[in-house]
Protein backbone atom coordinates (compact mmCIF):
# COMPACT_ATOMS: atom_id res chain seq x y z
CA UNK A 1 0.00 0.00 0.00
CA UNK A 2 2.73 2.49 1.00
CA UNK A 3 4.67 1.59 -2.17
CA UNK A 4 1.67 2.32 -4.36
CA UNK A 5 1.03 5.63 -2.59
CA UNK A 6 4.67 6.59 -2.92
CA UNK A 7 4.57 5.83 -6.63
CA UNK A 8 1.47 7.96 -7.11
CA UNK A 9 3.00 10.84 -5.15
CA UNK A 10 6.21 10.61 -7.16
CA UNK A 11 4.23 10.73 -10.38
CA UNK A 12 2.41 13.86 -9.25
CA UNK A 13 5.69 15.53 -8.29
CA UNK A 14 7.34 14.50 -11.53
CA UNK A 15 4.61 15.86 -13.77
CA UNK A 16 3.63 19.01 -11.92
CA UNK A 17 6.98 20.12 -10.56
CA UNK A 18 5.46 20.67 -7.11
CA UNK A 19 3.02 18.83 -4.91
CA UNK A 20 -0.49 20.26 -5.07
CA UNK A 21 -2.22 20.60 -1.67
CA UNK A 22 -3.90 17.28 -0.96
CA UNK A 23 -7.51 17.22 0.14
CA UNK A 24 -6.90 13.88 1.90
CA UNK A 25 -3.95 12.88 4.06
CA UNK A 26 -2.84 9.97 6.17
CA UNK A 27 -3.19 12.09 9.34
CA UNK A 28 -6.80 13.21 8.86
CA UNK A 29 -9.08 12.22 11.77
CA UNK A 30 -12.30 12.80 9.89
CA UNK A 31 -13.77 10.12 7.62
CA UNK A 32 -12.37 10.87 4.16
CA UNK A 33 -15.06 10.28 1.53
CA UNK A 34 -14.50 10.40 -2.21
CA UNK A 35 -17.50 10.78 -4.53
CA UNK A 36 -17.74 10.84 -8.29
CA UNK A 37 -19.86 14.00 -8.64
CA UNK A 38 -20.50 17.24 -6.80
CA UNK A 39 -24.16 16.36 -6.28
CA UNK A 40 -23.22 13.21 -4.36
CA UNK A 41 -20.57 15.13 -2.42
CA UNK A 42 -23.20 17.62 -1.29
CA UNK A 43 -25.49 14.84 -0.04
CA UNK A 44 -22.60 13.28 1.91
CA UNK A 45 -21.66 16.63 3.50
CA UNK A 46 -25.23 17.11 4.69
CA UNK A 47 -25.28 13.70 6.38
CA UNK A 48 -21.66 13.60 7.55
CA UNK A 49 -21.36 17.14 8.87
CA UNK A 50 -18.13 17.88 10.74
CA UNK A 51 -17.17 14.21 10.96
CA UNK A 52 -16.39 13.86 7.24
CA UNK A 53 -14.05 15.38 4.68
CA UNK A 54 -15.46 15.01 1.16
CA UNK A 55 -13.88 15.32 -2.27
CA UNK A 56 -15.58 14.95 -5.66
CA UNK A 57 -13.60 13.48 -8.55
CA UNK A 58 -15.62 15.38 -11.16
CA UNK A 59 -15.35 19.13 -10.54
CA UNK A 60 -18.24 21.56 -10.86
CA UNK A 61 -18.87 22.82 -14.43
CA UNK A 62 -17.52 19.53 -15.85
CA UNK A 63 -19.59 16.92 -17.69
CA UNK A 64 -19.68 13.78 -15.49
CA UNK A 65 -20.32 11.65 -18.59
CA UNK A 66 -16.92 12.45 -20.08
CA UNK A 67 -14.52 13.54 -17.31
CA UNK A 68 -10.96 12.18 -17.25
CA UNK A 69 -9.49 11.77 -13.72
CA UNK A 70 -6.27 13.54 -12.78
CA UNK A 71 -3.33 12.24 -10.75
CA UNK A 72 -4.62 14.28 -7.81
CA UNK A 73 -7.94 12.42 -8.07
CA UNK A 74 -6.04 9.14 -7.92
CA UNK A 75 -4.08 10.27 -4.86
CA UNK A 76 -7.23 11.26 -2.99
CA UNK A 77 -8.82 7.93 -3.86
CA UNK A 78 -5.85 6.08 -2.37
CA UNK A 79 -6.36 7.91 0.96
CA UNK A 80 -10.18 7.58 1.01
CA UNK A 81 -11.98 5.71 3.79
CA UNK A 82 -15.22 5.46 1.81
CA UNK A 83 -16.35 5.95 -1.80
CA UNK A 84 -19.72 6.78 -3.34
CA UNK A 85 -20.53 6.67 -7.04
CA UNK A 86 -23.88 6.96 -8.76
CA UNK A 87 -23.13 4.40 -11.48
CA UNK A 88 -25.86 2.76 -13.60
CA UNK A 89 -23.23 3.78 -16.17
CA UNK A 90 -23.63 7.51 -15.43
CA UNK A 91 -19.89 8.01 -14.91
CA UNK A 92 -17.41 7.28 -17.70
CA UNK A 93 -15.26 4.15 -17.50
CA UNK A 94 -12.15 6.23 -16.72
CA UNK A 95 -13.70 7.59 -13.51
CA UNK A 96 -15.00 4.20 -12.36
CA UNK A 97 -11.66 2.50 -13.06
CA UNK A 98 -9.75 5.21 -11.20
CA UNK A 99 -12.05 4.65 -8.23
CA UNK A 100 -12.11 0.86 -8.23
CA UNK A 101 -8.41 0.36 -8.92
CA UNK A 102 -7.06 2.78 -6.31
CA UNK A 103 -9.23 2.31 -3.23
CA UNK A 104 -7.48 0.41 -0.46
CA UNK A 105 -8.60 -3.13 0.20
CA UNK A 106 -11.68 -3.25 2.41
CA UNK A 107 -12.78 0.35 1.79
CA UNK A 108 -16.56 0.42 1.09
CA UNK A 109 -17.31 1.32 -2.52
CA UNK A 110 -21.01 2.11 -2.84
CA UNK A 111 -23.03 2.55 -6.05
CA UNK A 112 -25.87 4.71 -4.77
CA UNK A 113 -28.34 4.26 -7.63
CA UNK A 114 -28.30 0.48 -7.30
CA UNK A 115 -28.18 0.47 -3.50
CA UNK A 116 -30.93 3.06 -3.03
CA UNK A 117 -33.57 0.73 -4.45
CA UNK A 118 -33.49 -1.03 -1.05
CA UNK A 119 -34.59 2.29 0.45
CA UNK A 120 -37.59 2.64 -1.89
CA UNK A 121 -35.87 4.59 -4.67
CA UNK A 122 -37.82 4.28 -7.91
CA UNK A 123 -35.98 3.61 -11.16
CA UNK A 124 -37.27 4.11 -14.69
CA UNK A 125 -36.06 2.95 -18.10
CA UNK A 126 -33.85 5.26 -20.13
CA UNK A 127 -36.21 6.25 -22.96
CA UNK A 128 -34.32 7.40 -26.00
CA UNK A 129 -35.92 9.63 -28.61
CA UNK A 130 -35.59 7.52 -31.76
CA UNK A 131 -37.06 10.11 -34.11
CA UNK A 132 -34.59 9.75 -36.97
CA UNK A 133 -35.87 8.74 -40.38
CA UNK A 134 -32.94 6.31 -40.82
CA UNK A 135 -31.77 3.54 -38.50
CA UNK A 136 -29.96 4.59 -35.32
CA UNK A 137 -27.00 2.21 -35.19
CA UNK A 138 -24.61 1.71 -32.27
CA UNK A 139 -22.46 -0.87 -30.53
CA UNK A 140 -23.42 -2.95 -27.49
CA UNK A 141 -21.87 -5.27 -24.89
CA UNK A 142 -24.70 -7.42 -23.58
CA UNK A 143 -24.86 -9.80 -20.60
CA UNK A 144 -23.60 -9.97 -17.04
CA UNK A 145 -20.48 -12.08 -17.50
CA UNK A 146 -21.10 -13.81 -14.16
CA UNK A 147 -19.28 -16.89 -15.42
CA UNK A 148 -16.08 -14.88 -15.81
CA UNK A 149 -16.37 -12.72 -12.68
CA UNK A 150 -17.00 -9.54 -14.66
CA UNK A 151 -17.03 -6.29 -12.63
CA UNK A 152 -17.90 -2.73 -13.55
CA UNK A 153 -14.21 -2.20 -14.38
CA UNK A 154 -14.19 -5.00 -16.98
CA UNK A 155 -14.09 -4.17 -20.69
CA UNK A 156 -15.55 -5.61 -23.86
CA UNK A 157 -13.40 -4.73 -26.88
CA UNK A 158 -15.00 -4.69 -30.32
CA UNK A 159 -12.38 -4.67 -33.08
CA UNK A 160 -12.89 -4.24 -36.82
CA UNK A 161 -10.85 -7.01 -38.48
CA UNK A 162 -12.08 -6.59 -42.07
CA UNK A 163 -14.18 -4.17 -44.12
CA UNK A 164 -15.04 -4.33 -47.81
CA UNK A 165 -17.22 -2.35 -50.18
CA UNK A 166 -17.13 0.01 -53.17
CA UNK A 167 -15.90 2.94 -51.05
CA UNK A 168 -14.68 3.75 -47.56
CA UNK A 169 -16.67 2.71 -44.50
CA UNK A 170 -16.07 4.98 -41.50
CA UNK A 171 -17.49 5.00 -38.00
CA UNK A 172 -16.75 7.85 -35.62
CA UNK A 173 -17.83 9.54 -32.41
CA UNK A 174 -18.59 13.23 -32.17
CA UNK A 175 -17.48 14.64 -28.84
CA UNK A 176 -19.23 17.08 -26.54
CA UNK A 177 -17.90 20.11 -28.40
CA UNK A 178 -18.17 18.79 -31.92
CA UNK A 179 -14.72 17.27 -32.42
CA UNK A 180 -14.91 13.88 -34.24
CA UNK A 181 -12.93 10.84 -33.12
CA UNK A 182 -12.38 7.99 -35.58
CA UNK A 183 -13.45 4.50 -34.46
CA UNK A 184 -13.42 2.31 -37.60
CA UNK A 185 -11.92 3.12 -41.00
CA UNK A 186 -11.95 0.56 -43.82
CA UNK A 187 -8.93 2.25 -45.41
CA UNK A 188 -6.88 1.33 -42.33
CA UNK A 189 -8.63 -2.04 -41.78
CA UNK A 190 -8.56 -1.49 -38.04
CA UNK A 191 -10.20 0.21 -35.08
CA UNK A 192 -11.39 -0.81 -31.60
CA UNK A 193 -14.21 0.35 -29.33
CA UNK A 194 -14.08 -0.39 -25.58
CA UNK A 195 -17.36 -0.72 -23.63
CA UNK A 196 -18.25 -1.65 -20.05
CA UNK A 197 -20.32 -4.79 -19.58
CA UNK A 198 -24.05 -4.46 -20.33
CA UNK A 199 -23.74 -1.05 -22.00
CA UNK A 200 -24.12 0.49 -25.43
CA UNK A 201 -22.91 3.56 -27.27
CA UNK A 202 -23.92 5.61 -30.30
CA UNK A 203 -21.83 6.74 -33.26
CA UNK A 204 -22.01 8.06 -36.79
CA UNK A 205 -21.50 5.74 -39.79
CA UNK A 206 -20.41 7.09 -43.17
CA UNK A 207 -20.07 5.45 -46.59
CA UNK A 208 -18.41 7.27 -49.47
CA UNK A 209 -20.01 5.34 -52.38
CA UNK A 210 -23.30 3.48 -52.96
CA UNK A 211 -23.27 -0.32 -52.90
CA UNK A 212 -22.97 -3.29 -50.54
CA UNK A 213 -20.52 -3.12 -47.62
CA UNK A 214 -19.50 -5.80 -45.14
CA UNK A 215 -17.85 -5.18 -41.77
CA UNK A 216 -16.34 -7.99 -39.68
CA UNK A 217 -16.06 -7.45 -35.93
CA UNK A 218 -14.22 -9.50 -33.30
CA UNK A 219 -15.09 -9.23 -29.61
CA UNK A 220 -12.85 -9.91 -26.61
CA UNK A 221 -13.49 -9.63 -22.87
CA UNK A 222 -10.86 -8.09 -20.59
CA UNK A 223 -11.87 -8.90 -17.02
CA UNK A 224 -9.00 -7.03 -15.36
CA UNK A 225 -6.21 -4.84 -16.67
CA UNK A 226 -3.15 -6.79 -17.80
CA UNK A 227 -4.88 -10.13 -17.11
CA UNK A 228 -5.37 -11.32 -20.68
CA UNK A 229 -8.63 -11.54 -22.63
CA UNK A 230 -11.42 -14.02 -23.28
CA UNK A 231 -12.44 -14.29 -26.97
CA UNK A 232 -16.16 -13.75 -27.54
CA UNK A 233 -16.33 -14.57 -31.23
CA UNK A 234 -16.45 -12.85 -34.61
CA UNK A 235 -19.17 -12.05 -37.16
CA UNK A 236 -19.81 -10.06 -40.33
CA UNK A 237 -22.49 -7.37 -40.76
CA UNK A 238 -23.93 -6.29 -44.12
CA UNK A 239 -24.97 -2.78 -45.21
CA UNK A 240 -26.97 -1.83 -48.32
CA UNK A 241 -25.98 1.77 -49.06
CA UNK A 242 -28.13 3.68 -51.53
CA UNK A 243 -29.24 0.43 -53.20
CA UNK A 244 -32.19 -1.95 -52.84
CA UNK A 245 -31.62 -3.79 -49.53
CA UNK A 246 -33.80 -6.69 -50.70
CA UNK A 247 -31.49 -7.43 -53.64
CA UNK A 248 -28.15 -7.96 -51.86
CA UNK A 249 -26.42 -10.91 -53.59
CA UNK A 250 -26.57 -14.10 -51.54
CA UNK A 251 -29.09 -12.68 -49.05
CA UNK A 252 -32.48 -13.31 -50.65
CA UNK A 253 -35.27 -13.12 -48.10
CA UNK A 254 -33.08 -11.44 -45.47
CA UNK A 255 -34.53 -9.18 -42.79
CA UNK A 256 -34.02 -5.48 -43.52
CA UNK A 257 -33.36 -3.07 -40.65
CA UNK A 258 -33.97 0.50 -41.71
CA UNK A 259 -35.64 2.25 -38.76
CA UNK A 260 -35.51 2.47 -34.99
CA UNK A 261 -32.56 1.57 -32.79
CA UNK A 262 -30.12 -1.28 -33.45
CA UNK A 263 -26.73 -2.28 -32.09
CA UNK A 264 -23.93 -4.50 -33.37
CA UNK A 265 -23.79 -6.62 -30.22
CA UNK A 266 -21.22 -8.76 -28.44
CA UNK A 267 -22.91 -11.14 -26.01
CA UNK A 268 -20.64 -11.82 -23.02
CA UNK A 269 -22.67 -14.76 -21.78
CA UNK A 270 -23.17 -16.65 -25.06
CA UNK A 271 -19.95 -15.66 -26.83
CA UNK A 272 -21.83 -14.54 -29.95
CA UNK A 273 -22.00 -11.40 -32.08
CA UNK A 274 -25.38 -10.41 -33.53
CA UNK A 275 -27.69 -7.50 -34.23
CA UNK A 276 -29.89 -6.46 -31.33
CA UNK A 277 -32.63 -4.27 -32.74
CA UNK A 278 -35.78 -2.40 -31.80
CA UNK A 279 -37.23 -1.18 -35.12
CA UNK A 280 -40.00 0.83 -33.45
CA UNK A 281 -38.09 2.58 -30.67
CA UNK A 282 -39.94 0.90 -27.83
CA UNK A 283 -36.97 0.18 -25.59
CA UNK A 284 -35.18 -2.90 -24.25
CA UNK A 285 -38.36 -5.01 -23.89
CA UNK A 286 -39.01 -4.67 -27.63
CA UNK A 287 -35.51 -5.49 -28.85
CA UNK A 288 -34.81 -8.75 -30.64
CA UNK A 289 -31.78 -10.68 -31.85
CA UNK A 290 -31.12 -10.80 -35.58
CA UNK A 291 -28.68 -13.17 -37.26
CA UNK A 292 -26.13 -11.09 -39.24
CA UNK A 293 -26.05 -13.79 -41.92
CA UNK A 294 -29.74 -13.13 -42.64
CA UNK A 295 -30.00 -9.41 -41.93
CA UNK A 296 -29.23 -6.32 -44.03
CA UNK A 297 -28.77 -2.86 -42.49
CA UNK A 298 -30.33 -0.31 -44.82
CA UNK A 299 -28.60 3.02 -45.50
CA UNK A 300 -31.12 4.61 -47.88
CA UNK A 301 -30.52 7.09 -50.67
CA UNK A 302 -32.02 9.85 -48.48
CA UNK A 303 -29.05 9.35 -46.12
CA UNK A 304 -26.82 11.14 -48.66
CA UNK A 305 -25.53 14.27 -46.91
CA UNK A 306 -23.27 17.18 -47.71
CA UNK A 307 -19.95 16.95 -45.85
CA UNK A 308 -19.66 19.88 -43.40
CA UNK A 309 -17.10 22.53 -44.16
CA UNK A 310 -13.96 22.92 -42.08
CA UNK A 311 -10.95 20.79 -41.33
CA UNK A 312 -12.57 18.67 -38.58
CA UNK A 313 -14.66 16.62 -41.04
CA UNK A 314 -12.24 16.60 -43.96
CA UNK A 315 -11.62 12.87 -43.37
CA UNK A 316 -15.09 12.24 -44.89
CA UNK A 317 -14.02 13.77 -48.21
CA UNK A 318 -15.04 17.03 -49.82
CA UNK A 319 -18.32 16.12 -51.47
CA UNK A 320 -21.19 14.03 -50.05
CA UNK A 321 -21.43 10.81 -48.04
CA UNK A 322 -24.18 8.39 -47.06
CA UNK A 323 -24.53 8.71 -43.33
CA UNK A 324 -26.31 7.16 -40.35
CA UNK A 325 -26.08 9.89 -37.70
CA UNK A 326 -24.95 9.44 -34.12
CA UNK A 327 -28.14 11.12 -32.88
CA UNK A 328 -26.90 11.58 -29.29
CA UNK A 329 -24.11 14.12 -29.10
CA UNK A 330 -20.98 13.37 -27.12
CA UNK A 331 -19.57 10.18 -25.60
CA UNK A 332 -22.85 8.61 -24.59
CA UNK A 333 -22.27 5.16 -23.13
CA UNK A 334 -25.15 3.91 -21.02
CA UNK A 335 -27.35 1.02 -19.99
CA UNK A 336 -31.11 0.53 -19.99
CA UNK A 337 -31.93 2.32 -16.70
CA UNK A 338 -31.98 6.11 -16.48
CA UNK A 339 -29.18 6.94 -13.99
CA UNK A 340 -30.33 10.49 -13.09
CA UNK A 341 -32.35 9.40 -10.04
CA UNK A 342 -31.74 12.59 -8.03
CA UNK A 343 -34.07 14.60 -10.31
CA UNK A 344 -36.82 13.09 -8.12
CA UNK A 345 -36.37 14.40 -4.56
CA UNK A 346 -37.85 11.14 -3.25
CA UNK A 347 -34.87 9.30 -4.69
CA UNK A 348 -32.50 11.79 -3.08
CA UNK A 349 -34.10 10.78 0.23
CA UNK A 350 -33.25 7.15 -0.50
CA UNK A 351 -29.65 8.18 -1.32
CA UNK A 352 -29.51 10.04 2.00
CA UNK A 353 -30.62 7.02 4.01
CA UNK A 354 -28.07 4.78 2.30
CA UNK A 355 -25.31 7.34 2.91
CA UNK A 356 -26.32 7.57 6.59
CA UNK A 357 -26.20 3.81 7.14
CA UNK A 358 -22.91 3.45 5.26
CA UNK A 359 -21.25 6.20 7.34
CA UNK A 360 -22.49 4.54 10.53
CA UNK A 361 -20.89 1.28 9.37
CA UNK A 362 -17.54 3.01 8.76
CA UNK A 363 -17.65 5.26 11.83
CA UNK A 364 -19.92 3.76 14.55
CA UNK A 365 -18.85 6.42 17.05
CA UNK A 366 -20.65 9.00 14.91
CA UNK A 367 -23.97 7.15 14.84
CA UNK A 368 -25.85 9.81 16.77
CA UNK A 369 -24.52 12.67 14.66
CA UNK A 370 -25.20 10.88 11.39
CA UNK A 371 -28.77 10.04 12.40
CA UNK A 372 -29.44 13.59 13.57
CA UNK A 373 -27.96 15.12 10.42
CA UNK A 374 -29.84 12.72 8.16
CA UNK A 375 -33.14 13.38 9.94
CA UNK A 376 -32.69 17.12 9.50
CA UNK A 377 -31.76 16.75 5.83
CA UNK A 378 -34.64 14.35 5.15
CA UNK A 379 -37.02 17.01 6.50
CA UNK A 380 -35.46 19.52 4.11
CA UNK A 381 -35.82 17.08 1.21
CA UNK A 382 -39.46 16.46 2.13
CA UNK A 383 -40.05 20.21 2.03
CA UNK A 384 -38.19 20.37 -1.30
CA UNK A 385 -40.39 17.62 -2.75
CA UNK A 386 -43.51 19.55 -1.75
CA UNK A 387 -42.06 22.77 -3.24
CA UNK A 388 -41.27 21.06 -6.54
CA UNK A 389 -44.74 19.53 -6.70
CA UNK A 390 -46.52 22.78 -5.94
CA UNK A 391 -44.35 25.00 -8.14
CA UNK A 392 -44.46 22.83 -11.25
CA UNK A 393 -48.19 22.11 -10.80
CA UNK A 394 -48.82 25.86 -10.85
CA UNK A 395 -47.63 26.02 -14.47
CA UNK A 396 -50.71 25.88 -16.74
CA UNK A 397 -51.01 22.34 -18.13
CA UNK A 398 -51.12 23.62 -21.72
CA UNK A 399 -47.69 25.20 -21.21
CA UNK A 400 -46.09 22.50 -19.09
CA UNK A 401 -43.60 20.99 -21.59
CA UNK A 402 -39.86 20.51 -21.30
CA UNK A 403 -37.67 20.82 -24.40
CA UNK A 404 -33.94 20.46 -23.80
CA UNK A 405 -30.80 18.88 -25.26
CA UNK A 406 -29.97 16.24 -22.67
CA UNK A 407 -31.91 13.16 -21.58
CA UNK A 408 -31.36 13.87 -17.85
CA UNK A 409 -34.88 14.81 -16.82
CA UNK A 410 -37.01 11.68 -17.04
CA UNK A 411 -37.34 11.45 -13.26
CA UNK A 412 -38.30 15.13 -12.98
CA UNK A 413 -40.94 14.59 -15.66
CA UNK A 414 -42.41 11.50 -14.02
CA UNK A 415 -42.36 12.72 -10.42
CA UNK A 416 -43.70 16.22 -11.02
CA UNK A 417 -45.89 15.90 -14.11
CA UNK A 418 -43.98 17.91 -16.72
CA UNK A 419 -43.90 15.99 -20.03
CA UNK A 420 -40.63 15.98 -21.93
CA UNK A 421 -41.54 17.20 -25.41
CA UNK A 422 -38.16 16.16 -26.79
CA UNK A 423 -34.39 16.08 -26.51
CA UNK A 424 -33.40 18.37 -29.35
CA UNK A 425 -29.94 17.64 -30.76
CA UNK A 426 -28.78 18.27 -34.31
CA UNK A 427 -27.02 15.60 -36.32
CA UNK A 428 -23.51 16.13 -34.92
CA UNK A 429 -21.75 15.13 -38.12
CA UNK A 430 -23.52 17.45 -40.55
CA UNK A 431 -24.93 20.92 -40.64
CA UNK A 432 -28.59 20.77 -39.51
CA UNK A 433 -30.75 20.42 -42.61
CA UNK A 434 -33.76 22.54 -43.45
CA UNK A 435 -35.89 19.50 -42.54
CA UNK A 436 -34.24 19.28 -39.10
CA UNK A 437 -34.92 22.93 -38.41
CA UNK A 438 -38.46 22.61 -39.74
CA UNK A 439 -39.23 19.72 -37.36
CA UNK A 440 -37.96 21.71 -34.40
CA UNK A 441 -39.85 24.78 -35.51
CA UNK A 442 -43.06 22.77 -35.87
CA UNK A 443 -42.61 21.29 -32.38
CA UNK A 444 -42.24 24.72 -30.84
CA UNK A 445 -45.20 26.08 -32.80
CA UNK A 446 -47.56 23.12 -32.43
CA UNK A 447 -47.15 22.85 -28.66
CA UNK A 448 -46.85 26.63 -28.33
CA UNK A 449 -43.63 26.15 -26.40
CA UNK A 450 -42.74 29.30 -24.46
CA UNK A 451 -39.18 28.33 -23.52
CA UNK A 452 -36.46 25.75 -24.10
CA UNK A 453 -34.04 24.75 -21.36
CA UNK A 454 -30.28 24.28 -21.54
CA UNK A 455 -27.79 23.09 -18.92
CA UNK A 456 -25.18 25.83 -18.40
CA UNK A 457 -22.27 23.43 -18.82
CA UNK A 458 -23.67 22.10 -22.13
CA UNK A 459 -24.51 25.34 -23.94
CA UNK A 460 -21.72 24.77 -26.47
CA UNK A 461 -23.70 21.80 -27.85
CA UNK A 462 -26.91 23.67 -28.43
CA UNK A 463 -26.45 26.31 -31.12
CA UNK A 464 -29.26 25.03 -33.37
CA UNK A 465 -31.80 24.90 -30.55
CA UNK A 466 -30.84 28.44 -29.48
CA UNK A 467 -31.07 29.78 -33.04
CA UNK A 468 -34.49 28.27 -33.74
CA UNK A 469 -35.81 29.35 -30.35
CA UNK A 470 -34.80 32.93 -31.06
CA UNK A 471 -36.35 32.80 -34.53
CA UNK A 472 -39.63 31.70 -32.95
CA UNK A 473 -39.38 34.24 -30.13
CA UNK A 474 -39.05 31.39 -27.60
CA UNK A 475 -37.09 32.05 -24.43
CA UNK A 476 -33.87 30.15 -23.68
CA UNK A 477 -33.65 29.37 -19.96
CA UNK A 478 -31.28 27.48 -17.65
CA UNK A 479 -31.86 24.10 -16.03
CA UNK A 480 -29.35 21.99 -14.07
CA UNK A 481 -28.99 18.27 -14.61
CA UNK A 482 -25.67 16.65 -13.67
CA UNK A 483 -23.38 19.37 -12.35
CA UNK A 484 -23.15 22.49 -10.21
CA UNK A 485 -21.37 25.72 -11.15
CA UNK A 486 -20.33 28.97 -9.47
CA UNK A 487 -23.96 30.04 -9.10
CA UNK A 488 -25.53 26.76 -7.91
CA UNK A 489 -23.49 24.80 -5.36
CA UNK A 490 -25.98 22.57 -3.49
CA UNK A 491 -28.60 19.99 -4.43
CA UNK A 492 -31.40 21.88 -2.65
CA UNK A 493 -30.50 25.10 -4.47
CA UNK A 494 -30.28 23.27 -7.80
CA UNK A 495 -33.70 21.67 -7.58
CA UNK A 496 -35.39 24.85 -6.35
CA UNK A 497 -33.71 26.80 -9.15
CA UNK A 498 -35.00 24.29 -11.71
CA UNK A 499 -38.57 24.54 -10.42
CA UNK A 500 -38.43 28.34 -10.34
CA UNK A 501 -36.89 28.48 -13.83
CA UNK A 502 -39.58 26.21 -15.24
CA UNK A 503 -42.37 28.27 -13.67
CA UNK A 504 -40.88 31.63 -14.64
CA UNK A 505 -40.18 30.68 -18.24
CA UNK A 506 -43.28 28.57 -19.00
CA UNK A 507 -46.05 30.43 -17.12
Amino acid sequence: MRARLAAVTAAVLGLSGCAAPAAFTGDERRVQVVTTTGILADLVRNVGGDRVLVDSLVPDDADPHGYEPTLRDVRNTVYADLAFSNYLLLEPAAVIKALDANLRDGVPNISLAEGATKYAAEIIPLVENVSLDTIWLGLRARGTGAEYGVTRSSDVRLTATRAEGPGRLLAYLTGSFGAPEMVFDSAAQQGTVVLPADAHTHMSWAFTEPGVYRLTLRADLAIEADAGTVPLGENTFTFAVGVDPHSVPGMAGADVLGHGHADLTADIDSGELYLYADPHGGGEAHQHRHDPARTVIEVPAKALQEVPGGAAFRFLGRDRVYQLPQAVLGRHVHGEIDPHLWQDAGNAMAYTELIRDTLIGVDPAGTGAYRENADRYLRELTALDAYLTETIASIPASRRYLVTTHDAFGYLAKAYGIPVAGFVTPNPAAEPSLADRRKLTETLRTLRIRAVFLEPNLRARSSTLVEVAREQDVAVCDIYGDAFDGRITTYLAMMRFNADSLKRCLS
